[in-house]
């Protein structure tokens, strides 16, 4: 089990110093061409690095433990209509017992509790419905409870499956408004690791994008060892903070999961003096609730911001992220916000491509020193 560390002092940082200019046509619309093919700026040195993505592998070295999130994104995004008439939208977030969910409501009007709703066509032409229950957690929640009603034995994950779409973030604009995308059978394929495994997400671990199998195998021949964890992405991180006090910002909660063989590789990575490289910031909000909580399976609601004293994560890959979002604040804490803001500009300047189909970075734990916002 980790071991605690004492705390550091509380930093000073607010929410406007997380921003940052991007020009709009930096925000990668499509993956590019090959997974591996995506550029991957080294920011561990004193001058920033340009590299391919496959040639991450030699970046690394043997003994290097690299970890996972093996979640698998859902066909989430459901369209359909009230009984009225009224066209309305869902993004289930989670999957309850006894055929029920969880999910945001985009719709005019709101239906009243013990509405029945139509998706895709309704349960008479091949679709199904949906009975709205309560909203969640409570009464202002923004989550809303579903009993869903579709043919005898099909699970809410085969309904998804049968008539939802893939949801993409909310800056992917081709998708947005439309229940057709031309680029859909694309996404089906790029929008999913090569490893996605279990089923639960709504936004894809976008940093695990770039692996193909060829890297995979040049990491292996490297003497690198790979290990996964789960932590099913919901549709909160693209949940704007809006409040400049940090303090005050309510994180969303994720459910994430260790499995044995991970804990397992984890502690050869320290016997033998390895790294831990983890694959994305949902790799490292899962490891760091583990080394906060000793819990190896539930809800998270780490907010890792500059100042957190990391416990087990020595490097990360990660993609581009939002101005002023929760994720800037985990790469700032974790390499250094004044390291983190030099990098993005020179990633601007040098036409990277930003968010979930865009490049990505490959970045080291900064000394606490550095940390301090000057």
């Amino acid at each position: 089990m980790p071991t605690s560390l004492p705390e550091r002092p509380a930093r000073t940082f607010t929410l406007s110093d997380f921003d940052f200019d991007l020009p709009p046509e930096r925000i990668a619309q499509h993956p590019a061409a090959e997974r591996s093919a995506s550029r991957l700026l080294d920011g561990r040195g004193d001058t920033p690095r340009d590299h391919i993505f496959r040639e991450l592998p030699a970046l690394l070295a043997a003994g290097d433990l690299l970890v996972f999130n093996d979640t698998r994104v859902v066909k989430a995004r459901l369209f359909g209509e009230k009984a009225s008439g009224g066209k309305l939208e869902l993004l289930i977030e989670r999957v309850l017992d006894g055929g029920e969910v969880l999910a945001h409501m985009k719709v005019s009007k709101k239906p009243p509790v013990g509405a029945r709703i139509h998706l895709a066509g309704g349960l008479a032409a091949g679709g199904f419905d949906a009975t709205l229950l309560a909203r969640w957690p409570d009464a202002e929640g923004p989550l809303f409870r579903f009993a869903l009603h579709g043919p005898a034995g099909e699970s809410a994950w085969a309904l998804m499956e049968r008539c939802g779409h893939l949801p993409l973030p909310p800056y992917i604009a081709r998708q947005q408004n439309a229940a057709h995308d031309p680029d859909e059978a694309e996404d089906a394929e790029r929008y999913q690791t090569v490893f996605a495994r279990a089923p639960g997400a709504v936004a894809a671990p976008t940093a695990a994008l770039h692996f193909d199998a060829a890297v995979l195998a040049a990491l292996e021949a490297r003497g690198i060892e790979r290990a996964s964890v789960t932590l099913h992405v919901g549709a909160g991180t693209f949940q704007p903070v809006k409040t400049e006090n940090l303090a005050e910002h309510q994180m969303h909660a994720e459910w994430y999961r260790i499995p044995p063989e991970t804990l397992a590789a984890l502690e050869r990575c320290r016997q033998r003096g390895g790294r831990v490289v983890a694959v994305g910031t949902t790799t490292v909000r899962t490891l760091e609730s583990w080394a906060q909580s000793g819990q190896v399976e539930g809800e998270t609601r780490i907010f890792i911001t500059p100042g957190f004293a990391f416990q087990v994560v020595d490097l990360l890959v990660t993609n581009f992220h939002l101005p002023k979002s929760t994720l800037m604040m985990l790469v700032s804490a974790l390499a250094g916000y004044e390291r983190v803001m030099a990098l993005y500009r020179h990633a601007v300047a040098a036409h990277y491509r930003f968010f979930s189909y865009g490049d990505a970075m490959l970045l080291a734990r900064s000394p606490r020193d550095v940390l301090h916002k000057k």
